[in-house]
């Protein structure tokens, strides 16, 4: 039986941005129920298609979710435990489900356990939860003590998580999770560099628990089977064709996509039966808007999204095609507050949110395009086709990046057929003239072959 994960269609939020919590826990005042807001959002998601949400850091941290403070309680900016469980009931009464952000490679200065080593020193029963403690040298906050950061930050403090007692407080805490909010899943941050082990005791921890539990891990570089197997995650997130969608546009290179692809899921590609994790954009880098250097390829950029092999994820504010760019180094650009009805009046690309709609009604009743097997067609600088193709369907893919139609050769088995329905355009054909086809500039085809 096949996953639920490879039929959902994800939405993204960063609920301290897109609620306007304040930037900094003061940790002592009173409980703000920010996630309320989203109840609002409802309707809209359910337009988009949406039937999945991943809801980025939630819980109790010192200022941008992913310097834990409490794993076990909903962070003060944002409402409490109870915010979330109503939030999550009501998500799942509309068939979305829900996965949160688990952030088990390191925590904040602010973790309750590293403060008792701040404040007890070597006399600390935790000294031993955090990885490379040693006392003696000075770390850059002047600590008595130095220790692992996740990438040279020192506000955030790398976990041992090979000591016991740290891994049974993350998996109670995940247990917690799936009971008090009945989540449908995780996000692991940082998973390149999350002890195996860890992530091997966490899938077996889950999939007791529950056999549909979907794990899926952050991961930017490296061979995603080393992560995304029996063993350890069910998914990964695909930077590889991050990159490539949005570059291959800005580039008129076609090629760069194509590759990807075939390297991947073609035939003998390596990730062929891994349900990767597929965006434009996330909460880590530039806006999709941003990256284009021409906003018509908003179009055919998403039309590729939502019918290559993949489980697809917008972000918030992008079906608007809204503008982010990192600056001075801060992510806040990337993560804003919107209001919904006021980017409704004002969004960059009103028309695109029901392209969205439209491709994701079409993904959703098309199991081709969610299960079937991928082959390249054509490529060029601005145009690309592929297929794909179960036992009793083929299903063509045809999009182009320039700014008039173009005509592209259809390499195919046709039997004859003079014309292709239009799965964009229900009840409509599309004619093929001399095995060839047009595709309109700034868009695409998806059209039953057989």
């Amino acid at each position: 039986m096949a996953h639920w994960a490879n039929d959902a269609v994800f939405y993204h939020i960063y609920p301290l941005g897109m609620c306007g919590a304040p930037a900094h826990n003061d940790f002592s005042s009173p409980t703000v129920h920010r996630l309320d807001q989203l109840y609002g959002w409802l309707d809209h998601l359910q337009y988009l298609g949406i039937n999945a949400l991943y809801l980025g850091p939630l819980f109790e941290s010192t200022s941008h979710g992913y310097n834990t403070a409490d794993y076990y309680r909903v962070d003060r900016r944002l409402g409490d435990n109870d915010t979330l469980k109503r939030l999550v009931a009501a998500l799942h009464q509309r068939g979305i489900r829900v996965i949160l952000d688990g952030v088990f490679n390191h925590v904040g200065r602010d973790f309750w356990a590293f403060r008792d080593v701040l404040e007890h020193g070597e006399q600390s029963a935790y000294r031993d939860w955090f990885a490379g403690l040693q006392f003696g040298p000075r770390s850059p906050y002047d600590d008595p003590f130095v220790y692992e950061a996740w990438s040279g930050h020192y506000s955030l403090v790398k976990l041992n998580l090979h000591h016991p007692a740290v891994r049974d407080h993350l998996l109670q805490a995940v247990g917690l999770w799936m009971r008090e909010f009945e989540i449908d899943g995780l996000r692991l941050d940082a998973a390149d560099v999350i002890d195996l082990g860890f992530l091997r005791d966490l899938a077996a921890f889950c999939h007791d628990q529950r056999p549909d539990f979907w794990l899926m891990g952050e991961i930017v570089h490296g061979d995603y089977r080393q992560w995304a197997n029996d063993q350890t995650l069910d998914s990964v997130t695909n930077y590889e064709c991050y990159k490539g969608l949005y570059s291959s546009h800005v580039d008129k290179n076609y090629f760069e996509i194509a590759y990807a692809l075939n390297r991947q899921f073609g035939e003998g590609g390596i990730y062929q039966h891994l349900p990767l994790y597929t965006f434009v954009d996330n909460h880590d880098v530039n806006r999709v808007a941003s990256n284009l250097t021409d906003a018509a390829h908003l179009y055919p950029l998403y039309c590729l999204l939502f019918t290559m092999p993949g489980v697809p994820s917008i972000y918030y504010g992008s079906e608007w095609g809204i503008p982010g760019k990192k600056n001075n180094g801060s992510d806040a650009p990337l993560r804003p507050m919107i209001d919904l009805d006021t980017i409704n009046r004002n969004a960059p690309h009103p028309d695109l949110p029901q392209a969205i709609n439209r491709l994701a009604w079409l993904r959703r009743n098309a199991a081709t395009l969610r299960y079937g097997d991928y082959r390249q067609i054509f490529v060029a600088s601005e145009q690309f086709a592929f297929t794909r193709q179960t036992a009793d369907e083929m299903i063509l893919v045809a999009v182009n990046a320039a700014n008039k139609p173009a005509v592209i050769p259809l390499d195919l088995p046709l039997n004859g057929a003079t014309q292709l329905a239009d799965l964009l355009n229900p009840g409509q054909t599309i004619p093929i003239k001399a095995q060839q086809i047009e595709i309109p500039a700034y868009w695409g085809r998806v059209l039953r072959v057989q």
